[in-house]
């Protein structure tokens, strides 16, 4: 693992932790000096300096420059090796105005203490064996998350249960490469059997077996992290635009009743039961001449193609030309059709059910119809049941691990291809050594998740780099 990186981790740092607009802000010091420098401008009320108290308690007194009082505080106190980071912190808090928070760091950084850099703290931590590299990346997903779905994600992450699978998987791989290799150390001893292929096949294809439900967990993880892409498509003016500003509760899109009205992609998200979806409002598809309409038909099957879930809407029964021309383009694709503007329209239970007919004649699979009045909010919370349920997403328990970095699907699928290779070895009677270095490289791949193995100090910066600061 590597412990040494382009930053100075010997310095005492500090930074605001909390986000302006609350009443209380928070600024965290760490370091080997972080009482110390603290002590240096706390004046506590009962004249207890910081380094005489026990950790884990509260102090209460001023912040002061010389005898000017810059605030009354509370400050929290924590010895290595039990703080966030591994490291002497203290935590201020402070009322929280922008001028204070300044002349407080302006303080510290005068009595010692340099600017925190984006995520430091947490990279602190990975450092100092607090938490895995993982782990780490977990945090930045929690703070980020939007909806119970990402939070439990993050949660489970954070808590070491991703971890803990692969340090399992690293164990099973390990045993099976003392077995290959007391085989090699052996070789001349034709008596001697460590593991024959059978034993060491079921253990390859046991280990291959969870990386690959790893790695479809992707799919899901990534889908719930970033919004479940739902595409809302239909010929010009029926209605698309103020469907999604329905469903946003917010006037963002443009509504006219003049054709062609949306030229680009317009995308927000919602929270459905607890799970986030990205609605696509397109532009309306017709033949037309107009090169900057034509470009926006052009994004519009794109993100057909993006999309997991289709809103077809429409304000009457499409033609066979209108259906031969769109349906194509929805393979695979879970398709709800929404038969708008039903308010004005005569019989929509005789039309509905001519609808039904012409689905079934089409073989249009993997459907559902329902009708509405986007214009008067009919039937919107029934789109919204629809939607939720054809996502068909799995309930994600406390326990359940899904993978949504992109950074670790690459690691478990160079991982997979190691494992299939050497699978592929064992029923070919590969050599041990071609099969031990596959199996080496399998860990290294799996190191490079957990932070037991990087190949580059960017990586770590890379990391890092996307998180806030103070943390």
């Amino acid at each position: 693992m590597i412990k040494e990186t382009g930053m100075d981790t010997e310095k005492t740092i500090c930074a605001i932790a909390t986000s302006q607009g609350g009443a209380i802000g928070i600024i965290r010091i760490s370091g080997k000096e972080a009482i110390n420098i603290a002590d240096e401008i706390f004046i506590p009320k009962d004249k207890t300096p910081l380094k005489e108290r026990k950790p884990y308690t509260l102090a209460y007194g001023k912040i002061c420059n010389n005898k000017e009082i810059i605030d009354e505080v509370l400050i929290s106190i924590f010895h290595a090796p039990h703080s966030y980071t591994g490291e002497n912190c203290i935590e201020i808090s402070f009322h929280n105005s922008q001028y204070i928070a300044d002349r407080i760091l302006k303080l510290l950084i005068q009595y010692g203490c340099r600017q925190a850099s984006p995520g430091e703290y947490t990279q602190r931590a990975f450092i100092n064996g607090k938490m895995d590299l993982s782990q780490a990346e977990a945090v930045a997903d929690l703070i980020a998350s939007t909806n119970r779905a990402t939070h439990i994600m993050a949660m489970n992450q954070l808590r070491g249960k991703f971890s803990s699978e692969l340090h399992s998987l690293r164990e099973q791989l390990l045993h099976m490469t003392s077995l290959i290799e007391l085989g090699l150390d052996f070789s001349d001893h034709e008596e001697l059997e460590f593991a024959n292929n059978e034993d060491l096949l079921y253990l390859a294809n046991k280990i291959e077996s969870k990386i690959s439900s790893l790695l479809k967990s992707f799919k899901t993880g990534r889908a719930m992290k970033q919004g479940i892409p739902v595409a809302i498509i239909g010929k010009t003016n029926v209605g698309k635009s103020t469907l999604l500003n329905q469903l946003l509760g917010d006037d963002k899109a443009i509504v006219s009743n003049i054709h062609g009205t949306t030229r680009d992609v317009i995308e927000d998200t919602i929270e459905i039961n607890g799970v986030s979806f990205r609605f696509i409002d397109t532009a309306g598809i017709r033949k037309t001449t107009n090169t900057i309409e034509n470009i926006g038909i052009e994004r519009t099957f794109k993100k057909i193609d993006e999309a997991s879930i289709i809103i077809w809407v429409i304000d009457k029964i499409p033609t066979d030309n209108e259906i031969i021309s769109i349906v194509p383009k929805l393979d695979g694709k879970k398709i709800i059709i929404a038969f708008n503007k039903s308010d004005c329209i005569d019989n929509i239970k005789t039309e509905i059910e001519s609808l039904k007919q012409i689905i079934n004649k089409h073989s249009i699979t993997d459907s559902s119809i329902i009708e509405l009045s986007a214009k008067q909010g009919t039937n919107i919370s029934v789109l919204e049941s629809i939607i939720y349920d054809v996502a068909n997403i799995p309930e994600i328990k406390e326990n359940d691990i899904i993978i949504t970095n992109i950074r670790h699907y690459e690691a478990l699928y160079s991982s997979h291809q190691n494992i299939k290779t050497l699978i592929n070895g064992i029923k070919q009677n590969m050599g041990n050594e071609l099969l031990s270095e596959e199996l080496r490289q399998c860990i290294y791949n799996l190191g490079e998740i957990i932070g037991g193995t990087i190949k580059t100090e960017d990586t770590l910066e890379s990391i890092f780099r996307n998180f806030c600061i103070g943390k």
